[in-house]
C-alpha cells in the first residue's frame, strides 16, 4: 500500500543544519520554511510546485517529539566542527570505536553521518577487521 494516492507519488526532501530552536518559533516560521524548500526544489524541477497535492515540514522540534531524537538530529548528533571527522559522534567514541571493548559504532550517529547510505557501516567494519589483523 502506498502513502501516495494511485497516480502520484511521494517525494521526500532532507534539508541540512535546520536549527533545533528559533527566535520566533517554528510554528510561526513552519509554512514561510516550508514554503522557502518547496521554491528552491522548483527552481531545479520546473513545475514541481504545481504538481504537489500534500505536503508536511517535519521540524527538528517534531523530529525530538515524534521520534525521541534528542535535539531533533536525524544524524544522531549535531553536524558541526567539534562534531565531524574524526571527532564524530565525540572525540571518545570516535573512528567507530566506543570505551567498551569490541563495541562499535556504524549508524547515523557516526562518520559520515545518517544520509550516506551504509558508509558508517563499511568504515566500522575496516576498523573491526583493522584492528583483528593488528591482535
Amino acid at each position: 500500500q502506498s502513502l501516495a494516492p494511485e497516480g502520484a507519488h511521494v517525494l521526500s526532501a532532507i534539508i541540512q543544519f535546520a536549527p533545533h530552536g528559533l527566535r520566533s518559533g517554528w510554528e510561526k516560521a513552519r509554512e514561510p520554511f516550508k514554503n522557502l524548500v518547496i521554491d528552491n526544489i522548483n527552481k531545479y524541477a520546473p513545475g514541481i510546485k504545481e504538481q504537489i497535492i500534500k505536503s508536511e515540514l517535519l521540524t527538528p522540534e517534531d523530529l525530538e517529539s515524534e521520534f525521541n531524537m534528542s535535539g531533533g538530529h536525524w544524524h544522531h548528533g549535531e553536524i558541526s566542527l567539534d562534531q565531524i571527522m574524526m571527532m564524530r559522534p565525540f572525540p571518545g567514541a570516535s573512528q567507530y570505536a566506543t570505551s567498551v571493548n569490541g563495541l562499535f559504532l556504524c549508524g547515523a550517529g557516526a562518520h559520515p553521518g545518517g544520509g550516506v547510505m551504509g558508509l558508517a557501516g563499511k568504515n566500522a567494519a575496516k576498523e573491526i577487521i583493522k584492528r583483528g589483523k593488528a591482535a
